[in-house]
């Protein structure tokens, strides 16, 4: 039976809050809960005056970047653009639904005036870099493959087709053994891509359990291979 959806509830009101907007795994939500960004106003408390107009939050500026880096935009203007319209942006910068976002000129200025030949995101990067070695060791696995190869390690576990392109990836603890991660791992790759004709992988993954679970997938579409590499924490 046909349908059509019925553009009036455009104009429907609802109670809505932004954190409502934002799904539960998106990035920033990550970002924000691993990176207490506070430490910032330390940094840059001698690069203001104590008289004059109120600046902008320097935390926002810092953010501002992050989000152009991080979600590959092209400039600081597109960034603006992109801010004014995606909740997420907002909800990572403290805006609400109607908070004017600065002009993209103002971090040009701000970075001129204060920033321009110092060591402020140097200084931010490598506390961040910190905060995140800091936290590695509690969510990395003990990685043990011989009486020599002894370590808290992360695991790196990848799906590639035949040409070498990757379909799907999972990081684990160093701790997890390969077999138990090709059953996610094909079902990643099968919600992305498709099913593959046929799938190859090292003797890690030579088990019955794995056996059967290629066989009753009913495999259609182009092979890959699958691979796992460890990781330092401190790599």
């Amino acid at each position: 039976m046909l349908s059509k959806h019925h553009s009036i509830q455009r104009d429907q009101l609802e109670m809505i809050t932004l954190d409502q907007l934002v799904p539960a795994n998106h990035l920033v939500r990550k970002i924000e809960a691993a990176i207490d960004f506070t430490f910032i106003y330390d940094l840059v408390k001698d690069m203001y005056s104590e008289i004059g107009r109120p600046s902008i939050d320097p935390v926002i500026l810092v953010k501002l970047t992050l989000i152009q880096y991080t979600f590959g935009i092209r400039s600081m203007r597109k960034t603006i653009e992109e801010v004014e319209t995606n909740m997420a942006y907002r909800w990572f910068l403290g805006y609400g639904f109607h908070d004017k976002v600065p002009h993209f000129s103002t971090f040009g200025k701000n970075y001129e005036r204060r920033f321009k030949d110092t060591d402020l995101f140097e200084q931010i990067f490598y506390r961040i870099l910190m905060t995140a070695s800091e936290r590695k060791y509690p969510e990395s696995g003990y990685y043990v493959k011989d009486e020599r190869t002894k370590q808290f390690a992360y695991s790196f576990h990848t799906a590639a087709d035949r040409n070498g392109f990757v379909l799907g990836s999972i990081v684990t603890p160093g701790n997890t053994h390969d077999s138990h991660m090709l059953e996610p791992l094909v079902e990643q790759v099968i919600e992305k891509v498709g099913k593959p004709e046929a799938v190859a992988a090292d003797a890690a993954y030579k088990t019955p359990a794995i056996t059967s679970f290629c066989r009753q997938t009913e495999t259609v579409k182009p092979s890959f291979f699958f691979m796992s590499q460890y990781m330092s924490p401190l790599q």
